[in-house]
């Protein structure tokens, strides 16, 4: 593979010849190796050691069967995954994600990811992921409720608030969040809040946990911003989804100053060149579960929708891609430079491709991949760890100003790190090198295990 290092060949060709077929994981990989080659240059020691090696190797990798009975009295059968990938830091911790794409290697590159990520935040978690390919959409409460304690019944035996704590994703939220624990409970015996995170305020959950993924993007790019002596101020900004992160990225956005003209779904984008309606926007996708195109409808005269293009053919000046893996390709990469995007900021999991990310580095656009930009989530996930420790609750406002000053560290040592290996203001190097950093140190330390 062309752009790695002289001596991470070998690594890069034994994790593609030992994982056939899983090639977003592929990629994953190759990215964070991409970046390795001056690491491995000053610090020789983590090739001789085979800890760049072990960290390609997850810890543990579990799948199992999930069978229930739908509405119709008929049996399904799903697949389940949980990937316990490093524990160096602290309990593996990663979400859980339910959709029909859903495969051992989707849930492997997501929980390598996650190892990077969780190292970023600073706080002592591992990197995990897991899920299933069930699709809860246009499923009744009580299928999701089946299906979820058949899924947790299987899955509670390797979960632990010390051992493993999985969170919600794409399609988990606080309604699956709430099955699953139920189950863990009825099973355990125990009242163990810090299993799951990503509950209710009422049963152990944390304030901003809904909002976090979203906001602390969006506190990323205030602060990538800030490095140029910039604000939101009178930007143009399309974000792609219209789920829980982008909800939450438009809504931190207009409170920033910054205007999001488009978002988008699975059918299509809707252009409001007013700002999108946050409010509307939750009403139509979180209780109604409506489509974009309701929102157009909704707001008749004012926006309109495209069905069956790219969302990221609106001219903007910020581009924040909150959907799903590998949304932005080599054309959708050309569409924004063209257009005079200045910066890219991931707010859903990979979803800019190889092609897209060398195109923006071509460009000059600044671009801040997902596991920094995105790394509030799974930092709020870690707060919420803390109040259940020591049974506290803590306010909105005390744990959005802590996310602030989370996403403010991350940002921060991204590009202190990239300066120090001779490539600054590269938000990819910097990232993936301080992340690895911390994770290897910790595998040192702690022997051949």
């Amino acid at each position: 593979m062309t752009g790695l290092h002289h001596n991470l060949h070998d690594i890069y060709d034994e994790v593609s010849r030992r994982n056939p077929g899983e090639t977003e994981f592929h990629q994953a990989v190759y990215e964070v190796l991409h970046s390795l080659g001056p690491v491995v240059s000053k610090h020789p020691e983590y090739v001789d050691t085979a800890v760049i090696r072990r960290l390609c190797e997850p810890e543990r990798q579990i799948i199992f069967r999930v069978p229930w009975i739908d509405d119709s009295g008929t049996v399904q059968i799903n697949r389940g995954f949980r990937v316990e990938f490093n524990s160096a830091l602290g309990p593996f911790k990663g979400g859980l994600r339910f959709h029909p794409t859903v495969y051992l290697g989707i849930i492997k590159f997501l929980s390598f990811e996650q190892i990077f990520k969780n190292s970023l935040t600073g706080m002592p978690i591992g990197g995990g992921k897991g899920g299933s390919d069930f699709d809860p959409k246009g499923r009744s409460d009580g299928e999701v409720m089946r299906f979820c304690q058949s899924f947790m019944t299987e899955l509670y035996r390797h979960l632990g608030e010390y051992t493993d704590v999985p969170a919600g994703d794409v399609g988990v939220g606080m309604r699956e969040i709430g099955y699953l624990f139920g189950q863990y409970k009825r099973i355990t015996n125990r009242y163990e809040s810090g299993v799951l995170t990503g509950k209710g305020l009422t049963w152990g959950g944390s304030q901003v946990r809904t909002e976090a993924t979203g906001y602390g993007t969006v506190f990323f790019i205030k602060e990538m911003l800030t490095a140029v002596n910039d604000s939101f101020e009178g930007k143009r900004v399309a974000v792609s989804g219209s789920g829980n992160v982008a909800i939450y990225a438009i809504e931190q956005i207009h409170h920033l100053g910054g205007t999001v003209v488009a978002c988008s779904d699975s059918s299509g984008y809707v252009v409001d060149e007013k700002g999108i309606d946050v409010g509307l926007l939750k009403e139509i996708k979180e209780v109604k579960r409506g489509r974009i195109v309701d929102y157009a409808e909704a707001r008749a005269g004012a926006a309109h929708s495209v069905q069956g293009r790219s969302v990221w053919e609106v001219p903007c000046d910020i581009a924040v891609p909150c959907a799903t893996q590998n949304e932005i390709n080599g054309d959708e990469a050309g569409y924004l430079i063209k257009n005079g995007c200045r910066i890219v900021a991931e707010g859903a999991n990979m979803p800019c491709s190889p092609a897209a990310i060398k195109q923006f580095a071509e460009a000059g656009v600044t671009f801040a991949p997902g596991k920094a930009a995105n790394a509030g989530g799974v930092a709020t996930s870690a707060l919420e760890m803390q109040q259940n420790a020591s049974r506290d609750s803590w306010t909105f406002v005390e744990t959005e100003n802590r996310l602030e000053e989370i996403m403010r560290r991350i940002h921060n040592r991204c590009l202190t790190t990239a300066e120090e290996y001779g490539q600054p203001g590269n938000y990819v190097a910097g990232a993936n090198i301080a992340g690895f950093i911390r994770v290897a140190d910790a595998m040192l330390a702690l022997g051949l295990v």
